[in-house]
């Protein structure tokens, strides 16, 4: 029976080239559409479930808000470091805790070779019992355990020695700590939400030149380790969590009990597994996912692969007419609606499978495309999983049923006599139904349009914002602690490039995240009263200010003191309203503390966008730094000959750090990165949207086609009554447009909620002007008219008397 079944779907197949082409094209593009999605989907899902124990790991994040009105301040991904050995000893259930401490850009060399590498990390020994590493060379147990210790993947060990067996050389990092490896370690897949290409041993930090055993145990102000704890299988982490105000009375430091600990800061615990698409702190140790995202690409897959099956069924019960004496035949004979239904399915599972098939071939063609745009390494392999490559082998039975079931239902239903005397006709609520699936399709297509158009005009907003500082022709390098002593001499040195305009040094640049901040208190009478504003601080020069050519609206700069001004605040608009004050002039010669520095405020400068347009401006203070190191960025603005200013810089730069590889980027660059997800975003809704216009188009195509070939005679006698080409082809499109206006009005207010709802996600955000939507409407109006237009134009210059003697 399925053997009769599909030789006879085959004929049809043969029999209707055209209609059975652009079905199975439809659903080709659809499927490949939805594979490919499939492949980011999947990856995205996956992070971090490689960890045999990844349901027990769970980081321990802190919050902090105001005491007084309890409103959020900052949300860490990373905690103070003597959290973790503190939990360690309070909690008996939790199993193993490890620390992790992202060090940054760092210079490793071993003999000449020399490069920044910017994942090296200070980790514990109990990494190795948390996350599933697999180590080639040494003893996980024991590799890290010795100070001045190091591991290194298997490419950093090739990178750097080679044939050479690395275990028991000597390697230097930062030109300042001389380590020794111990251990080799295949690379964390790319999957884990953290990367380390370089470990050192956690017990090098008690070096009181590095970090200082004393401030592991009672620096509660440094929120910058990661900590992960690994609890007993079944066990209810919000048990944990509820005795964490306890634990924070108990040891950190405070006076009185006005204010105690948890009043101000809490620590909470998130699951290694929803690390990756749940976590937004302000501090992240890689840049993470999102589920909206996913959330958003799996609509697209499903509208694309929904337009594809629309286009089945309208074309299969377009055909009817063709098909209906083989109906009527086959129920004279004895068949029944059962066996009819199982016919037409089993043509729409074949025609199904078929495009699966060369789905992922098309897959396969497309991926390194969709790596591109996506920024990933997804391979077709990841479709070849048993919880992948199961549900997939299903797709051509779930799809060909669902796309085949209302044609199968709807020709099995033809009464006998009816089609064999030839008084067949489709029920006006059949053409209802296709004319509904019409309008899925373009309404479908028409939100897609408008979500691109959204999301390009909100890119461009935020690439034309005025920032509120000049962030052109901005350089940036990493300070060095090799410079503490000759940064006057390195800055006059650059200086003497008359491409070179100005140099200044900050603890942080903008595009970076605003996360460090002290108590305030400001003049109330004759004394200093505490204030209620959260103000976050950049320690920088004097020569900031003019670099970024942000405006000084009240007051001044920072003397030229070689950045030691230290009585002296300059804080921008935002932290005059915080502090009450009554207007930019009234701060100026105001006394000031600032965490336990004391002064008056010198200067006001305008708003900027510091963080990037995601964040709202918030109140800020400038100070400069007390101690050399107190900075970690250089800005060399230039001018004129860019690439002799960035020579110049790489010759200086060698000149006095002849052992740290020269390492720069342009702020601008570093700004478009923020967004990249939006561009991102961007091009996935511009190529969907793309196909599954075409798709509904090629549908539409078909259907068009179909139509006009129904209405031939019609034609005809109309061009022999006189009708002209124009007049023709305006009454066979009108039908189609006007399902396309339909479509149109359904996705304005669909279109509107999702676009309105996405634009939430930034502080700063364009406006959805009208326009974009009749733009949209337009666009897709203006291409199905094309489409139809051309098999209208076609059937209206026929010569007519063919057509009526075909009759």
């Amino acid at each position: 029976m399925i053997k009769n079944y599909l030789l006879i779907a085959i004929r049809n197949m043969r029999r209707y080239k055209f209609i059975s082409f652009i079905n199975l094209f439809g659903l080709t593009v659809g499927i490949t559409c939805c594979l490919l999605i499939s492949l980011y989907i999947v990856n995205e899902l996956s992070y971090d479930q490689y960890n045999k124990n990844a349901e027990n790991i769970y980081r321990v994040e802190r919050t902090f808000k105001n005491a007084e009105t309890g409103a959020l301040s900052l949300e860490l991904g990373a905690v103070a470091p003597p959290i973790g050995p503190l939990l360690q000893n309070d909690f008996k259930d939790i199993k193993a805790i490890t620390s992790v401490l992202p060090t940054g850009t760092t210079a490793f060399r071993y003999k000449d070779k020399i490069f920044n590498e910017p994942n090296v990390y200070f980790i514990d020994e109990n990494f190795f019992k948390i996350f599933d590493v697999r180590v080639t060379k040494g003893n996980p147990n024991a590799a890290l355990s010795e100070p001045y210790s190091v591991m290194l993947t298997e490419e950093m060990a090739k990178k750097y020695f080679g044939n050479e067996d690395p275990i028991d050389k000597m390697v230097k990092l930062d030109q300042q700590i001389t380590c020794k490896v111990t251990g080799i370690y295949k690379a964390l897949p790319a999957n884990a939400h953290l990367h380390p290409d370089i470990m050192l041993s956690f017990a090098t930090l008690k070096d009181s030149a590095i970090y200082g055993e004393a401030n592991l145990r009672t620096n509660w102000g440094n929120n910058s380790f990661y900590d992960y704890l690994l609890l007993p299988p079944n066990y209810d982490a919000q048990k944990l969590e509820a005795q964490f105000p306890a634990f924070l009375n108990r040891h950190v430091p405070h006076e009185g009990d006005k204010f105690q600990p948890s009043a101000w800061t809490s620590l909470s615990l998130r699951k290694l597994t929803d690390i990756h698409l749940y976590s937004h702190k302000d501090s992240e140790i890689e840049e993470n996912g999102d589920i909206k995202r996913v959330y958003i690409f799996s609509a697209i897959a499903l509208f694309i692969l929904l337009i594809a099956c629309i286009n089945y069924m309208n074309l299969s019960t377009a055909r009817s007419a063709l098909r209906a004496k083989e109906i009527g035949v086959r129920k004279v004979i004895g068949a029944g609606k059962g066996e009819l239904v199982a016919q037409f399915l089993s043509e729409s599972v074949l025609v199904c499978a078929i495009a699966t098939l060369f789905s992922f071939f098309l897959t396969w063609l497309a991926l390194p495309t969709l790596n591109n745009i996506s920024g990933q390494s997804l391979t077709i392999q990841s479709l070849f999983v048993p919880s992948i490559i199961l549900p997939l082998l299903a797709v051509p039975f779930v799809v060909g049923i669902l796309s085949g079931i209302y044609p199968a239902v709807f020709l099995s239903s033809f009464q006998p006599a009816k089609v064999l005397k030839g008084v067949l006709k489709v029920g006006k609520g059949n053409l209802s139904f296709r004319k509904v699936l019409v309008v899925t399709q373009f309404a479908i297509s028409i939100i897609l349009i408008i979500s691109t158009a959204v999301v390009i005009r909100q890119l461009q907003y935020m690439q034309n914002k005025s920032l509120g500082f000049s962030k052109d022709q901005l350089v940036t390098l990493n300070d060095n602690a090799g410079l503490n002593n000759s940064f006057q001499s390195f800055k006059a040195a650059l200086l003497a490039n008359p491409n070179v305009v100005s140099v200044a040094r900050s603890s942080r640049i903008p595009s970076g995240r605003l996360l460090d901040s002290q108590g305030s208190q400001i003049s109330n009478g004759n004394s200093l009263a505490p204030t209620k504003a959260d103000i976050k601080y950049v320690q920088a020069d004097e020569n900031f200010i003019p670099a970024y050519k942000v405006r000084v609206v009240a007051g001044s700069n920072f003397s030229k003191t070689d950045g030691m001004d230290t009585a002296s605040f300059i804080i921008n608009e935002a932290a005059v309203r915080a502090l009450g004050l009554r207007s930019n002039e009234d701060a100026i010669g105001k006394p000031f503390m600032y965490g336990n520095r004391k002064g008056q405020i010198i200067g006001v400068i305008n708003d900027f966008n510091f963080e990037s347009l995601h964040q709202q401006i918030i109140p800020l203070v400038l100070l400069t730094s007390t101690v050399p190191n107190g900075y970690n960025r250089i800005s060399i603005k230039v001018s004129g000959n860019i690439p002799s200013a960035i020579a110049h810089i790489e010759q200086t730069w060698k000149t006095y750090l002849p052992d740290t590889p020269f390492d720069y980027t342009f702020l601008d660059d570093r700004f478009d990165t923020l967004y990249k997800a939006e561009h991102q975003q961007q091009m996935v809704f511009s190529i969907f949207a793309g196909i599954a216009i075409f798709i509904a188009c090629l549908g539409l195509f078909g259907l068009s086609a179909f139509t006009i070939t129904q209405r031939v005679k019609e034609i005809g006698i109309r061009k022999v009554l006189g009708a002209s080409v124009s007049s023709i082809v305006s009454l066979i499109s009108k039908e189609f447009l006007l399902l396309v206006a339909v479509a149109a009005v359904i996705a304005f207010p669909v279109a509107w909620y999702a676009m309105h709802n996405w634009l939430q996600d930034f502080a700063y955000r364009t406006n959805i002007a009208w326009w974009i939507f009749i733009m949209a409407a337009c666009i897709a109006i203006l291409i199905a008219l094309f489409t139809i237009s051309i098999q209208s134009i076609k059937a209206a210059l026929s010569n007519p008397v063919k057509s009526l003697r075909s009759e």
